[in-house]
């Protein structure tokens, strides 16, 4: 699933093949700008901001996409299909070509042409971002208490908080603190928001070089089950505990988010059988 960490990847791996370079081709398959030809022009530098990623091109025009849940880049040769699990033709969105490289777009939600003097109508809205230079954990505390009553993982989420954060780190991050997912931000101690902003610094930090996320400290190359403590584990022991961890929900009834947590090293509020808070 894309957070902060496999967005920062991505747009690594994008830069890395495009910057500095002129587009041979570019193909926007989505009807507002499905006309649009930035074929030319020198793809300046492509930078992530939370869970975004902004190509910026030469003439002040700026290519943003969020990868939502299933969206992805994949850089090949334009002379075969592209590899890493993009995805079937059809699901491509956007391709843009400079020489021999390709950078290819699959399943993204978001992708539009900004000025790229006005990309603050797209991500100014957005906490300070975990991954970025200008990361700001004083700022990203005082937002993410803001509202004592809001539950804890919805507030990890909120990206006007901090950006990059999603449900796998939102879970992993309530199971670090030893805290349920449904407490509210206002009955936490004192300290713990600090230290569950430093903890969410450095994993994805840690895991920002890599696809294969890790929380615990499995080794590199464990299977899944043994490199998150609670994410997707539903009704399998607990690694500290043994407890089968129990899936639960949050957010609005037309908007429920999964979230995982063990029930014996997450002591909180009163839950239901399916793990939703109860209020």
């Amino acid at each position: 699933m894309p957070e902060g960490d496999t967005v920062w990847y991505s747009t690594r791996q994008l830069h890395d093949a495009l910057a500095g370079r002129t587009l041979t081709r570019t193909d926007f398959r989505v009807p507002k700008i499905a006309t649009a030809d930035l074929g030319g022009r020198i793809l300046l530098e492509v930078v992530p901001r939370g869970k975004h990623i902004l190509m910026r091109v030469e003439g002040g025009v700026t290519v943003h996409s969020h990868l939502g849940m299933e969206g992805s880049w994949r850089v090949s040769s334009p002379q075969r299909r592209p590899r890493g699990g993009g995805g079937p033709w059809h699901e491509i969105r956007a391709v843009l070509a400079a020489g021999s490289t390709t950078a290819t777009g699959y399943r993204l939600p978001v992708l539009e042409l900004l000025r790229t003097d006005e990309e603050s109508g797209a991500v100014g809205h957005l906490g300070p971002d975990l991954l970025g230079p200008d990361w700001d954990a004083a700022e990203a505390e005082r937002r993410l208490t803001t509202d004592p009553g809001r539950p804890l993982v919805e507030a990890l989420l909120d990206q006007r908080n901090l950006a990059g954060i999603g449900n796998v780190y939102a879970a992993e991050l309530c199971f670090l603190a030893g805290t349920s997912p449904w407490t509210p931000v206002g009955e936490l101690p004192e300290d713990l928001p600090g230290r569950i902003l430093a903890a969410a610094h450095r994993l994805l930090d840690d895991n920002k070089g890599r696809l294969a996320r890790r929380t615990t400290r499995a080794p590199s190359g464990a299977d899944r089950d043994r490199a998150v403590w609670v994410y997707g584990r539903t009704r399998r022991p607990c690694h500290r505990c043994g407890t089968p961890v129990a899936a639960g929900t949050h957010g609005p009834p037309d908007r429920l988010r999964p979230v995982f947590y063990c029930p014996r090293c997450q002591p909180g509020p009163r839950r239901d059988e399916q793990g939703t808070h109860r209020g």
